[in-house]
């Protein structure tokens, strides 16, 4: 019975700040495993000069409808000047249009074939947790089983807190809450569908509580609310980056020894999605 922890950084190649973290993170700290945004400004350098430096880092990618530019020309995802111009909210309504769902999947294919270009993808997340949306999931379960990509992100998170007053009054925190109840409800349906496509998936997830809020506190309480759990898989989201000298706090996630303790004593296992998947 094992209890397995993956801290994965979000956004590789969205900027060179975000590539240095990862850089860092894996030689100087215990980050192993990342995902690549496909139309991120620094996505060539992840690429070239970052992933030949990580041998053992575990490639995700981060399917992306909402920020940043199209990879493939269409009218139904984007603006005139090929920006995605929607948010979570209206990609599920017009999720259920044919037509739209067709352009969806031209994308998606487009970014995983881009990704798989230059290394294996061992899972899928999304940008906003679009791929959690029924039908949006539904082609990303298919698209999965087509390109053989082993685990897809759920992101059923347990309710905690931490004892910092301050972290909760804001008004980020309650938005934060009201995400939480509807990703965990879109989880629990879209765990059955994994389970049916004989795919793979974590049990748990932290990030979407404290997301942009993520420390190592958080952590810790994240992973105590969920101590008592046997053979599990974990995973935690977080988006570092090194910006000249300054490193926001998530960075310190993948360097810090004492949490790093605190996760060994409550008995999880540093991982990634290549090493469980072998």
């Amino acid at each position: 019975m094992t209890k397995q922890l993956i801290i994965n950084a979000d956004n590789f190649g969205i900027s060179k700040e975000s590539n240095r973290a990862i850089l860092d993170g894996y030689n100087n700290g215990y980050l192993t495993s990342a995902s690549l945004r496909t139309n991120g400004k620094a996505f060539a350098a992840a690429t070239e000069e970052i992933l030949p430096e990580c041998p053992n880092l575990s490639i995700g990618i981060q399917l992306n409808l909402t920020q940043g530019c199209a990879l493939t020309k269409n009218n139904l995802l984007t603006d005139k000047k090929n920006k995605f111009n929607s948010g979570f909210f209206s990609i599920r309504l017009k999720s259920y249009r044919k037509e739209y769902m067709d352009e969806v999947e031209k994308e998606f294919r487009c970014q995983i074939e881009t990704v798989l270009s230059h290394t294996k993808i061992d899972n899928i997340s999304s940008v906003n947790n679009i791929h959690l949306i029924p039908n949006i999931f539904n082609l990303v379960v298919k698209l999965a089983q087509e390109y053989n990509i082993p685990y897809v992100r759920t992101q059923f998170e347990e309710l905690y807190f931490i004892p910092k007053l301050l972290k909760h009054l804001n008004l980020r925190y309650p938005i934060n809450l009201i995400g939480l109840f509807i990703i965990n409800h879109l989880s629990n349906k879209d765990k059955k569908l994994i389970q049916s496509a004989n795919l793979k998936t974590n049990d748990y997830f932290i990030g979407s509580a404290y997301r942009n809020m993520m420390d190592c506190e958080t952590v810790e309480s994240g992973l105590e609310a969920i101590d008592n759990e046997k053979d599990c898989i974990v995973e935690i989201s977080i988006n570092p980056y090194i910006n000249r000298n300054r490193k926001n706090n998530e960075f310190k996630i993948t360097q810090d020894m004492k949490l790093k303790d605190s996760i060994e004593r409550m008995g999880f296992e540093l991982t990634n999605y290549k090493r469980i998947g072998q």
